[in-house]
């Protein structure tokens, strides 16, 4: 894994451990509402991350090709693809 990957999981891990040392229902204290909760963030921020970058490519309107508003359609459309709030 590489190092961005490896600090968007720390990130998701920290979202995951807050949300259940703060849930008020004690059932939601396991395992598996942990992975859950863990498991959503990872993905989210790795959606975010992908969208981000779509972005960057698009303000150096790289020899590919991608102008600016295409960077913008495919940010917008991965987000929305995944289900990532903007």
């Amino acid at each position: 894994m590489n190092e961005r990957i490896e600090q968007l999981a720390v990130e998701a891990r920290q979202y995951a451990f807050g949300e259940v040392e703060n849930s008020q229902d004690p059932t939601e204290w396991s395992t598996k509402y942990y992975n859950e909760m863990f498991e959503q963030k990872f993905a989210e921020l790795i959606v975010r991350e992908c969208a981000e970058q779509s972005m960057s490519i698009g303000r150096y309107n790289t020899p590919s090709g991608i102008t600016p508003d295409l960077s913008i359609a495919i940010a917008v459309g991965l987000k929305k693809h995944f289900g990532v709030e903007s």
